[in-house]
């Protein structure tokens, strides 16, 4: 009486998270596929980050309209008021032509355009019933503002290339060196991060879009010109200058004055000034997402 053959044992192939078994009467292994660990401890942030800065930007590649539409402004400020404010010479601009003064100012004012009614998106989110079902997954709250804000910061970012071109079209004498040119992006995306982070904390206190407007609206002009974007802040009035100071704008400006144009500038202040509002905005409009999703 002949024994049957013994069956084969399952070989465990512990390598890429995989088990491999052998199916009756074949050689052929077939692999049972394991889920991904989950990421944990200071992975979590930066993945979920990333995640939803992808998300927001999928909505830019379905309806480009506002990257056309946003680009007229900054071409106007530039053409006409660059133009023929260089004309006139009104401005002091320590020896380089307005027009090369304003660029980098028009590039902040865009980015500062785009991200102040990011706030809007998220309301129109809280009512399509979009923000409640992220409130339940396990994404830290950080991280949904952060990956909103930074992808304000890449759509500013966008504008700020469409900027640079116009003024190099225009003459303008930029740099071409590609470590001040990553520092611009670094002011853009941080000074964007700031705005939009604003905008949203703003939205979490009036809740309605109506209202978020009128504020956005009220504030971005007197943000504006209360920052040397258009004019040196050794020209203003006295309590101007003190406003100016306080203004991240400000130093959003001055660093892209110094990297794009190589005036002088305080560089370490500017990135600190910029990267300490970006983190507090976004304490900011973290603590009030929870209002904001009632």
């Amino acid at each position: 009486m002949s024994g049957a053959p013994a069956g084969r044992r399952p070989a465990s192939a512990e390598a890429g998270g995989a088990t491999s078994v052998r199916a009756a009467g074949s050689d052929r292994p077939n692999l049972l596929l394991v889920p991904p660990r989950a990421r944990t401890g200071w992975r979590v942030l930066p993945a979920r980050v990333v995640a939803m800065c992808a998300v927001e930007l999928q909505k830019l590649r379905h309806d480009r309209t506002e990257l056309y539409t946003r680009a007229v402004q900054p071409a106007l400020w530039l053409l006409i008021f660059g133009e023929t404010f260089t004309r006139i010479k009104a401005i002091p601009t320590g020896g380089i032509p307005y027009i090369d003064f304003l660029a980098p100012g028009i590039i902040a004012q865009s980015a500062m355009f785009i991200a102040i009614f990011y706030g809007i998106m998220i309301i129109w989110e809280r009512d399509a019933g979009i923000l409640t079902k992220l409130l339940v997954t396990p994404t830290p709250r950080a991280a949904l503002i952060s990956g909103k804000a930074f992808a304000s910061g890449v759509k500013a970012l966008i504008q700020a290339v469409v900027v640079i071109v116009i003024a190099a079209a225009l003459g303008v004498g930029l740099t071409w060196n590609p470590l001040r040119l990553l520092g611009v992006a670094v002011a853009v995306i941080l000074g964007s991060a700031f705005f939009s982070c604003l905008s949203m904390t703003i939205a979490g206190i009036v809740l309605t879009r109506d209202r978020l407007m009128g504020i956005g609206q009220a504030i971005t002009m007197p943000l504006f010109f209360a920052s040397n974007a258009l004019y040196p802040v050794a020209i203003m009035p006295g309590w101007l200058q003190v406003v100016s100071k306080i203004n991240p704008l400000s130093y959003q400006v001055d660093a892209l004055r110094g990297l794009l144009l190589g005036t002088p500038s305080h560089l370490p202040l500017d990135f600190g000034v910029l990267l300490v509002a970006a983190v507090l905005g976004i304490a900011a409009a973290s603590s009030q997402l929870g209002r904001l999703a009632r």
